[in-house]
């Protein structure tokens, strides 16, 4: 018994040691663990958009295989391994595996592969990743993460959608049509060949979109398409992160900035 301890300590600290550490080694499996994350979340969002197929049903379980071992080697190399299940990343990826291993079976495929998109929210921290890597990454920081809150929130409004309706309306049969509306919607064109259906349900979807939904699309929209409204200069007296292109003074403490200039 104390063996077998001993062994899955040894492994733990093996794993830890390639989860977190800085040797070449821990770097390139890394790495090779950022390449599944990034091939995963593009596989989500593309096999939205695609009809069942048997070859589905086999990368699904791969996959799940994949991401399920995956998890294993994180739980197991956090130092307290239970309390990695209280992340929220952690129940997302639990949702994500498990959905996998369904739609193997062939089991409501279409749904499981919408809620699949919340794997998206580990856009974050894959974008934490790349930042440390690439400093391309981290000139263009600001207009990345902009792009990709705008496209984790459309995704995820356009799931809301198709979970909601794709039993009562026919005009919403897959994830494209609730794309469709969610865009129509969201960048207030509203062609109106399209509506939500449900006396309450829709019309309480609707509103929310129409209040909440508008208003952040646009806000999103502007940070990707005009990334330039603030420079990111921190103020050297209280520390405030942006300020105007333009300005002189810290608006928080009145100091003197000096920002310099682009071709400076």
């Amino acid at each position: 018994m104390q063996a077998r301890s001993s062994r899955l300590g040894r492994l733990r600290v093996q794993l830890r040691r390639l989860f977190y550490g800085h040797r070449p080694v821990a770097i390139t499996f890394q790495a090779g663990l950022l390449a599944i994350d990034l091939a995963a979340i593009a596989y989500f969002v593309a096999t939205t958009f695609v009809a069942d197929a048997t070859w589905l049903r086999v990368v699904d379980l791969l996959l799940g295989v994949l991401l399920a071992l995956e998890f294993l080697g994180r739980m197991l190399a956090h130092r307290h391994p239970m309390a990695y299940l209280d992340n929220g990343a952690a129940l997302v990826d639990l949702v994500v595996i498990a959905s996998l291993f369904v739609s193997a079976l062939g089991v409501n495929l279409g749904f499981l592969r919408i809620l699949r998109t919340v794997r998206l929210l580990r856009s974050y921290n894959v974008l934490g990743q790349l930042k440390r890597r690439f400093a391309a990454v981290r000139q263009n920081e600001e207009v990345i993460h902009a792009a990709l809150n705008l496209a984790v929130f459309v995704f995820m409004i356009s799931a809301l959608v198709y979970v909601s309706q794709r039993e009562i309306n026919p005009k919403i049969e897959d994830y494209i049509d609730a794309l469709y509306f969610t865009m129509a919607t969201l960048s207030t064109t509203g062609f109106g060949d399209v509506t939500l259906m449900g006396s309450t349900s829709g019309e309480l979807l609707s509103i929310l979109m129409m209040l909440v939904g508008i208003t952040l699309f646009l806000r999103l929209a502007q940070a990707v398409f005009r990334p330039g409204g603030k420079v990111l200069f921190p103020c050297p007296q209280c520390g405030l992160q942006r300020h105007e292109l333009d300005a002189v003074h810290c608006k928080a403490c009145g100091h003197v900035l000096n920002i310099p200039n682009e071709n400076e």
